[in-house]
């Protein structure tokens, strides 16, 4: 099966796929580097706000819109999210890397092509509803799934000028229609305010540097206990 100009795996591909069947899932991509909890909080809010019946973290090998000079290894921020996460309805998943998609209009593809019964939501903070037309075949984006934008200090304002959010702005619905979103065939997109939290990854890197160090140190007590 070939979708976006990529090779998709058949379904079984997906461990216990089939399980996700009309089900509500919520998909929050990024590099994670680290997860913090403001990831959290915007799944949790999702989870309430939209009627998800889960979030998956899609933990990228590489965010093409990055440098990967201060990345850390995919397996030590797939374990930190997991961590961080701390929710049974939370799923920290290499999708990308098992689909070897790079963009997220390709693995939108993907997991529309591999899931079709499944209803999914694309989730971001207003901060990325600013840079959203710079993502490769961004309105590609807004016409596969319908997406949720969580409000996020100090952004708020700027998102309702944004380029997508301008393009898009006859398909934006309102608030209280949030629980009914992944219902909607796309274009379909809602901003939903919430208890603001001021955390980023980048600001967790400067004041928390030594999550890191916790990781290696990790790798070296499970290599030592081999």
């Amino acid at each position: 099966m070939r979708r976006s100009g990529i090779a998709t795996p058949p379904v079984t591909a997906l461990p216990g796929s089939a399980r996700f069947r009309r089900m509500r899932i919520g998909l929050l991509g990024g590099s994670f580097n680290p997860a913090h909890t403001g990831h959290r909080h915007i799944s949790v809010e999702a989870l309430n706000r939209l009627g998800l019946d889960e979030v998956w973290w899609l933990v990228s090998p590489q965010n093409p819109m990055k440098s990967g000079r201060d990345m850390a290894s995919l397996e030590r921020r797939l374990r930190h999210a997991r961590r961080v996460a701390a929710h049974p309805r939370i799923r920290v998943m290499d999708l990308e890397k098992a689909l070897g998609t790079r963009y997220s209009v390709d693995t939108l593809g993907a997991l529309s092509s591999l899931m079709p019964a499944t209803r999914l939501v694309w989730l971001m903070g207003a901060d990325n509803l600013l840079t959203l037309h710079l993502w490769r075949r961004w309105e590609a984006v807004f016409r596969a799934v319908p997406v949720a934008i969580f409000d996020r200090a100090p952004y708020s304002i700027k998102a309702a000028f944004a380029k997508a959010a301008q393009r898009y702005r006859r398909f934006r619905l309102g608030e209280d229609q949030a629980s009914g979103l992944a219902d909607r065939h796309p274009p379909a997109w809602v901003f939903v305010h919430c208890p603001r939290h001021p955390l980023s990854a980048t600001a967790i890197r400067t004041a928390d540097a030594g999550w890191l160090d916790q990781e290696q140190d990790a790798d070296r007590r499970r290599a030592t206990a081999r």
